[in-house]
């Protein structure tokens, strides 16, 4: 029995072994199971010309003649699998597009992070850096990402039609003012009877043509 015991001992000591090699193997990323972040985007067996740019890379040219119709080599990246018209897998492929730099895309083309700390009415309209995304199905050349000096644009909820009726018809009590955000000037008309009637007047025509805004900058709705 002991020596039947010895051979079975020392198999169960080598599969011991094979089996903390093998997950030191995997551990060490060797057979890696990660998925790419960028697989998130990109649809499996779809039409490899209409994969988002982040699945694929092309072998751009940078001397193209801006706005023409350029074509490019391109590859799928690791992982991604894709078809061309006749359902057949494929991994290089051309795709068309214009010769233009990401930033000279139009506005419909990319997505731009909003400010909320500038003011949208003021003379001059004041500007602020966004950072802009070009759409997943959208090609362009260069980065991606860029930043862009952009008019600012937000709104805090405030509604033209309701400031200009309470300043027509409450605005001796400072009820537009009040409405806007303006405490000051709301307390102002309001125990002045709105300057009285001067101020009334005057905040109908500054609210009519857009002049008097929301105090927190933001635009009307």
């Amino acid at each position: 029995m002991a020596a039947a015991a010895g051979p079975l001992l020392q198999l169960c000591r080598l599969c011991r072994v094979l089996l903390f090699l093998s997950q030191f193997y995997i551990l060490s990323g060797g057979e890696s199971t990660e998925i790419p972040p960028y697989m998130m985007k990109c649809p499996s067996n779809g039409l490899c010309s209409r994969l988002p740019a982040d699945c694929i890379d092309c072998a751009t040219n940078f001397s193209c003649v801006y706005g023409k119709p350029v074509t490019f080599d391109c590859t799928v990246k690791p992982s991604v699998t894709c078809v061309d018209q006749d359902f057949k897998s494929q991994k290089n492929f051309i795709i068309n597009m214009t010769c233009r730099f990401c930033w000279q895309l139009p506005e419909t083309d990319y997505e731009c992070s909003n400010s909320t700390s500038c003011m949208t009415v003021s003379c001059p309209r004041q500007r602020y850096t966004a950072n802009c995304t070009v759409r997943d199905h959208i090609h362009c050349l260069g980065n991606r990402t860029f930043p862009k000096m952009l008019y600012c644009n937000w709104t805090g909820g405030y509604k033209w039609s309701t400031a200009l009726a309470l300043s027509i018809t409450l605005g001796g009590f400072g009820a537009d003012r009040f409405y806007l955000g303006q405490w000051r000037e709301g307390l102002g008309k309001l125990f002045s009877f709105g300057g009285l009637g001067i101020w009334t007047l005057i905040d109908v025509l500054l609210i009519g043509v857009g002049y008097v805004g929301p105090a927190d900058g933001s635009l009307y709705i």
